[in-house]
This record gives structure tokens, C-alpha cells and sequence, in this order.
């Protein structure tokens, strides 16, 4: 049986050679852009889809797979490559993870049918795994005093909100001028060069904990994971099918197994007394309503714009920047804040933001003016700057200093399951009334609204997690 977290104390890292101490700057640098390529490659399909659709002769059902390939990949290994990251050193993990990330875009570039740019996308998900989960772990250790962590993990959150903003703009601007896949050619050469750039920048830096590795666990949860987002990805075309409820059944045993599993091992994947923790359960919840509600809309109604509003690609992918874009103007800006707003009270603010931004968009889908969009997409970015700084600083001070890579995984993938779940419910709502496009302009209100209602629901939730920092 685990002991309780406040007994487990993690071993200090080793310290660094002395001819190789941390470089923040450079540490700082390399994470940042890493993550940006991670998030453009997986932001980028929202643009291309139409044309790689055809390109692969994709049929519309099958579509939903070129967009939830990374997602898959990211949610099914985050939190076992955050584990191993801690415990077999984060910067091997970062560097494995970025030359994957290189080798799997160039070939999504050149694959020929729908099953292998499917495969190609998976495999990028599950490298972005690795760079997401052992940037903030490598970012800890560079920045190891409060004020420096605060800097360091807003910069970080804001190029995830870079990366979102730039992926469609990229891909659609090299669609324009040459093909689709250029757009991931593109991409695969800009995270070639962060991976020959990324050993010389970064220090190693692990909290071994001794024992074996937790394989059991982490091929139980990666199973887990598989098997709920695929029934969530093919559930966008009914819900009552019996493959559908084979994978929940069989998602809902695995959980159970691995639950299990952790209780039993000496070096679990990640300590289930965590969940007593009220600061690990905010850092869990604010990832999770942030991909259910924010996320989650904002994958989607990029498609609705198009269909109800007669935007074009590009002009959806500016109309998605200004949205992005704040976002990391914000979360750049968000550091002002630290001593004065706990990251709690930032995330609830957020969603409180979000929740009125959309809002303002109410009957914008059925007024055929895009303008009308504006303001809540100001809103809404300023919200969501201030999400992205504030979970991944929750997500390293909610779980003990030598763990921190774990404690990004399990964020990242609470962010990457609700953004999951949450746009089969903007399908399922959106398109509940039917896919003409005045049945699709009444079914965007009908998102906006529920996108609302969870961000609400989420800040009273954060708002009621209240309860003394644990020590780390």
C-alpha cells in the first residue's frame, strides 16, 4: 500500500555536474518553442481537413479520426511519460520525444491512405506526450525559486496558446501556396531543429524512486484511455451502437484495474492519495472543464462558422487568432499577478470570463455577421491567458517537487479527455435539430450555452476546493 503523500517524501534530484548547471534561459527557450510546434502540428487538421480529406479519400465518418489522432496519442501516454520522465530523466524524455515528434509529422506528410496519416497523427500524439509532460519537469528544475517558476510557467502557457493560434494560420497560408502536406513538412523541420538544438540547452535532472517501473499501470491506463476515446470518436455518429458500449464497459474495467494496480505497487504511476490533496484536485478540474468547455468549443466552431456563416478557411483561421492570440498576450502578462491571485481564483476567473464571452456570441451564428464574434472572442482569450498560466504552475505545486513531470502528465491529460468528450457534445448538441445551416445556426447557440453553463459549473467547483497547500 502507498503511504500518504505528506510521509512520501521524494529524494532531492541529483545536483548537476558542475560543469553543467541548469541554463533557465535556454531551458526556458527550448521548452517553450517545443511545446508551440507540439500544439501547432496538433491544431493544424483544422485548416487542411478538407483538403487532406480528399486527398486520402476519407469518407465524412472517418473524418473525425484525422482531427482525434493526436488527442488519442497525447490523453493514452501524458501521464505515463510524465511518470517515467521523473523517474529516467526528463530532458532523455524531452529529446526522444521532440526527434519523434520530427520523425511522425514528416510522415503524416507522406502518408498515402486515411489508416496511415491516422497512425502518423496517433504517434505524434503520444511524442507530443513526451514533450508536454517533461517540459514543466525540466522547467522546475531550471527555475527552482517561486518568482522564477511563476515567469517560467506563464511564458510556457502562453506559447501553448502561440501554438494553438499559429498551427491553422501556418497550415492554411502553405495549403494556399503548395498542398497539405507541405503544411506538415513545414512542421516536421521546425521540431527537427528544437530536437538538435534541445541537449545542448537543457540539463538532466530525475527523482529515481527506486523499485520497478510501473508497467502494469501504465499499459492498463494507456488501455483505458485508448479504449474511452475511441468510443467518444465514433460515438459522433450514434451513440447507441454496441462498439460503443463495449469500449465504455471495457474503458470503465480497465480504470477499475488500475486503480488496483497503483494501490499495490511500491512505485505507483501516480499516488492515489493525491486525490486528498484539494490543490492536485483544482489543478485536475480546471484541465478537465478547460478541455470540456473552452477547448472543446473552440475546436469546433471553427466548422460552424464555415457552415453557417459562410467564412472562409482563412478567415476562420483569423478570426481563431484573435481568439489565441489574446490568449497569449495574456498568459504572457498573467506573472503581474502572483502573490496577489492564487492560481485557484485565476482559473475561476477564466471560466467566468469564458462563460460571459460566450454569452455576447449568442445569435451571432444566425445573423450571418461575423462581427459579432468579436468581443466575446476578446473575452474569451482574455480568460483563457489566464487558465493557461495558471495550470501548469498548479499543476507542478500540487504534487511533491520530484514530481513534477508526473504531476504535468496527469494535468495534461485531465485537459486532453474533456477536450475530447467535449466536442462529441458540441456535435451531439450542435447538430441535434439537424445539419441545415439554419438547424446548425440554432445548434451553435445551443453549444455556446452549454459551453457556458460548464465554465460556471467549473469556477464554482475550483471556487469550492479550498484547503491548505500541502509541503512539497
Amino acid at each position: 500500500m502507498p503511504q500518504p503523500v505528506h510521509a512520501q517524501q521524494a529524494p532531492p534530484e541529483p545536483a548537476s555536474p558542475p560543469t553543467a548547471p541548469p541554463r533557465p534561459t535556454a531551458a526556458l527557450a527550448v521548452t517553450s518553442a517545443a511545446t508551440a510546434v507540439a500544439l501547432m502540428t496538433y491544431t493544424a487538421p483544422m485548416i487542411t481537413l478538407a483538403d487532406t480529406a480528399a486527398s486520402l479519400h476519407t469518407g465524412l465518418s472517418a473524418q473525425a479520426w484525422l482531427l482525434n489522432g493526436t488527442p488519442l496519442g497525447l490523453a493514452a501516454l501524458l501521464l505515463v511519460a510524465g511518470s517515467l520522465a521523473d523517474d529516467y530523466g526528463r530532458r532523455r524524455a524531452f529529446v526522444l520525444g521532440t526527434a519523434l515528434l520530427a520523425v511522425t509529422t514528416a510522415l503524416g506528410a507522406l502518408a498515402t491512405s486515411t489508416l496511415l496519416f491516422t497512425l502518423a497523427r496517433i504517434a505524434q500524439g503520444a511524442a507530443s506526450a513526451a514533450i508536454l509532460a517533461a517540459s514543466l519537469g525540466l522547467l522546475v528544475h531550471a527555475f527552482p525559486s517561486p518568482a522564477g517558476r511563476v515567469k517560467a510557467t506563464g511564458v510556457w502557457g502562453a506559447f501553448v496558446s502561440g501554438g494553438i493560434a499559429l498551427g491553422p494560420v501556418l497550415a492554411g497560408a502553405v495549403t494556399d501556396l503548395a498542398d497539405w502536406r507541405w503544411a506538415y513538412g513545414v512542421l516536421a523541420l521546425a521540431t527537427a531543429a528544437v530536437a538538435a538544438f534541445a541537449p545542448r540547452a537543457l540539463t538532466e535532472s530525475r527523482s529515481p524512486r527506486g523499485g520497478r517501473p510501473d508497467l502494469p499501470g501504465a499499459l492498463t491506463l494507456g488501455l483505458a484511455l485508448v479504449a474511452l476515446l475511441a468510443a467518444l470518436t465514433l460515438g459522433r455518429d450514434g451513440w447507441l451502437r454496441a462498439p460503443i458500449g463495449v469500449l465504455l464497459v471495457a474503458a470503465a474495467a480497465l480504470l477499475v484495474a488500475f486503480v488496483l494496480l497503483e494501490r499495490r505497487t511500491r512505485t505507483p504511476m501516480i499516488d492515489l492519495s493525491l486525490l486528498r490533496r484539494p490543490l492536485f484536485l483544482a489543478s485536475t478540474a480546471g484541465a478537465f472543464f478547460t478541455g470540456l468547455a473552452v477547448v472543446a468549443l473552440f475546436s469546433y466552431v471553427p466548422t460552424l462558422v464555415q457552415h453557417t456563416m459562410g467564412v472562409t478557411a482563412m478567415g476562420t483561421a483569423g478570426l481563431f487568432v484573435l481568439w489565441s492570440g489574446t490568449s497569449f498576450v495574456v498568459a504572457l502578462q498573467v506573472r503581474r499577478l502572483a502573490g496577489r491571485v492564487s492560481p485557484r481564483h485565476q482559473l475561476a476567473v477564466g471560466f467566468a470570463l469564458h462563460a460571459l464571452a460566450v454569452a455576447t456570441m449568442l445569435g451571432a451564428a444566425g445573423s450571418g455577421d461575423w462581427r459579432r464574434l468579436l468581443p466575446g472572442l476578446v473575452v474569451s482569450g482574455i480568460g483563457s491567458g489566464l487558465l493557461n498560466a495558471a495550470l501548469p504552475l498548479l499543476a507542478v505545486e500540487s504534487v511533491p517537487a520530484g514530481r513534477a513531470a508526473m504531476g504535468s502528465g496527469a494535468n495534461n491529460t485531465s485537459r486532453y479527455i474533456g477536450s475530447a468528450a467535449g466536442v462529441a457534445l458540441m456535435i451531439a448538441v450542435s447538430t441535434s435539430t439537424g445539419t441545415s445551416t439554419h438547424a446548425l445556426a440554432g445548434g451553435t447557440n445551443t453549444a455556446l450555452i452549454v459551453s457556458g453553463v460548464l465554465a460556471l459549473v467549473a469556477a464554482g467547483v475550483l471556487l469550492a476546493l479550498r484547503g491548505r497547500r500541502h509541503s512539497s
